[in-house]
């Protein structure tokens, strides 16, 4: 090894699901939204004045903050963009997990807490979920340097009530205590409204999901305004402009759309709980999703070759080779004719591999 190489700072990387891009795919591998922006957004797209291009975006991305803060009747103050949720994450674990103690997050959950923590060197500890992937919230009363608690969790779909986030701020008034809400919208009750009673919370949002703007990169979070300034310094002190023009206003637009946004989720709701009755009846058992995907395992048929034979037929789900999970295939939400294709794709596979067992 030269000498250089000794002062690179080596990670094992966070892998992003597949993203492949042909026609007659089904994509139901990265829990995209398959409906398109709010008409509000497109509108914005033909419109946008292009000599924006030109002049850096308000670093303070006050357009956005203020539409967000509007519309969750919150403070200016209590609200923080970044490019995508998993930007807004990875300054909070810069900015709030300094400490020698270890962070806790659980053993099955978002894949990049780890990597995060190791790339910032922050001490980490993964207390196991329970057989039904449910958290055991006695083992997050023992000191820490934070908390961090996807819900509904990623990639088991598993949503914990509020009643059980406010037990663990009761209990961790002393670290703070980001709550990933990515998939909130699909079912679950924000635990936004414990941000009133704790100053240690920040809770994280996203477009991505619910709101079908993957493509644009935003996310944002909410907490009380000395969690925000202390977020911003340290954006601003690597990237004041991380919101480029376009994500902006067409995230403001977004936002407007309330009508559009519900009618998106209750067809996404409604697909999901007919994939669940279905995938019952074909021997698959699985969490009660509160998300827009479903974390699937078949009684018989192992879940990696579920996940390659689904491939052949160009029909992407995704699949995770890691102890506890590795019989699990999670299934996006998409429409109703690309679920009903996955159903009658599991009804051959099962029936063929059960021919051949």
């Amino acid at each position: 090894m030269k000498t250089w190489e000794k002062n690179i700072r080596k990670i094992v990387p966070y892998v992003p699901g597949e993203q492949p891009n042909f026609p007659g795919m089904i994509k139901l591998n990265t829990n995209e939204n398959p409906y398109p922006p709010a008409p509000g957004v497109q509108k914005a797209i033909r419109e946008f004045q292009k000599d924006k291009l030109r002049l850096y975006p308000d670093p303070t991305s006050h357009i956005l903050v203020k539409a967000l803060a509007d519309y969750y009747k919150l403070e200016e103050n209590q609200v923080f963009v970044g490019v995508g949720s998993d930007d807004v994450l990875a300054t909070a674990f810069m900015t709030f997990f300094n400490s020698h103690k270890p962070v806790l997050f659980p053993d099955i959950t978002y894949s990049f807490y780890d990597v995060w923590s190791e790339l910032f060197r922050i001490p980490y500890e993964r207390p196991a979920l329970d057989d039904n992937f449910r958290i055991k919230k006695e083992d997050y009363y023992r000191e820490n340097g934070g908390i961090v608690i996807a819900n509904p969790n990623a990639p088991t779909s598993v949503y914990e009530e509020v009643d059980l986030i406010r037990d663990i701020l009761e209990h961790n008034q002393d670290s703070i205590v980001i709550v990933d809400e990515a998939y909130i919208d699909f079912g679950g009750t924000s635990s936004l409204e414990l941000i009133k009673e704790f100053d240690n919370l920040f809770v994280v949002q996203t477009f991505s999901k619910s709101r079908s703007m993957a493509g644009m990169r935003i996310g944002y979070a909410m907490g009380n305004p000395v969690l925000i300034k202390a977020i911003n310094d340290v954006k601003y002190s690597y990237n004041s402009y991380t919101m480029n023009q376009t994500s902006l206003y067409y995230g403001v637009e977004a936002v407007k759309d309330g009508a559009y946004f519900k009618e998106c989720l209750g067809k996404i709701i409604k697909t999901r709980e007919w994939v669940m009755d279905k995938l019952k009846e074909l021997g698959f058992t699985f969490p009660d999703s509160k998300a827009n995907f479903i974390f699937a395992a078949h009684e018989t048929i192992p879940a990696e070759g579920i996940f390659t034979a689904l491939k052949v037929q160009n029909i992407f789900v995704r699949y995770f080779n890691k102890p506890r999970i590795d019989n699990y295939i999670r299934i996006t939400i998409g429409t109703d004719g690309e679920m009903e294709r996955l159903v009658k794709a599991l009804e051959q596979i099962i029936k063929s591999k059960g021919q051949a067992l």
